[in-house]
């Protein structure tokens, strides 16, 4: 069995936090800030966090440690995950996590995954969306261009029918 994550030691570690900091490109307070480091076949950002120096050294989930920073290792009890409210695997936006029971994590996906044009429904999958969306954020600051242009037009690459599912509220 796999040694229990230090989250705690992690979040308090200076290096790692400023780590994780430079990987997140934000945004509004209400938009979604992006990862733009590696990311996982689920679409979720990785990031080497801790020390070999204090034995802490391991590979995370991104919005994870991100939750942990934000509310403390209290507020993730035992066998919680982060959920994700807007849906963005790779969202490191405070303001759109939640702490909760896996199969709830489940349920949120298959209520939503169906809807045209939402997230869940991305063409390139969870890892092809993230991976798009971060290339565009990167490629648009080395190259000056408008960031927000760029990660709409990979948000919408993602969606090639144009197909939208408005909310009933």
């Amino acid at each position: 069995m796999a040694e229990p994550v230090p989250w705690e030691q992690l979040a308090a570690d200076a290096e790692t936090v400023a780590r994780y900091r430079a990987k997140v490109y934000g945004r509004g307070p209400d938009q979604c800030a992006f990862w733009t480091g590696a990311v996982s076949s689920s679409g979720h950002g990785k990031l080497r966090a801790g020390s070999r120096k204090s034995g802490t050294s391991r590979v995370v989930t991104a919005h994870v440690l991100g939750y942990v920073i934000a509310y403390g290792a209290a507020a993730l009890r035992e066998g919680d995950v982060v959920r994700h409210i807007c849906d963005e695997s790779s969202c490191q936006q405070p303001a759109h996590w939640v702490a909760g029971a896996r199969l709830d994590n489940i349920r949120d996906y298959y209520s939503r995954a169906h809807r045209a044009g939402h997230a869940l429904n991305d063409v390139r999958g969870p890892d092809g969306r993230a991976v798009a969306i971060r290339q565009a954020i990167l490629t648009a600051q080395a190259t000056g261009a408008d960031v927000e242009a760029a990660i709409t037009a990979a948000v919408a690459a993602g969606n090639p029918d144009g197909a939208r599912q408005e909310t009933l509220w």
